[in-house]
């Protein structure tokens, strides 16, 4: 699994990026996160806001960093 946090440096960006982290390693989730800050790549997506989540090339939130048993059952494929 394919999971990519969309945006710089913002500090929804970083959190959600290390939410993402400790969610996967805590269950064992078998996936890699990229940090996505190319503005070209972001807009390929069509996001206007930040921080962009997306797994297996489905864009899944915008602008949030959303809870974590609502990542988790992302990240489950749920």
């Amino acid at each position: 699994m394919v999971v990519k946090v969309l945006g710089a440096s913002c500090s929804k960006c970083n959190r959600l990026e290390a939410k993402l982290k400790q969610i996967v390693d805590k269950n064992n989730i078998d996936a890699e996160i990229q940090k996505v800050t190319e503005i070209d790549e972001m807009l390929k997506y069509g996001i206007m806001m930040i921080p962009g989540l997306v797994i297996n090339e489905e864009v899944k939130s915008l602008g949030i960093v959303p809870k974590d048993d609502q990542l988790l059952t992302w990240l489950k494929g749920e």
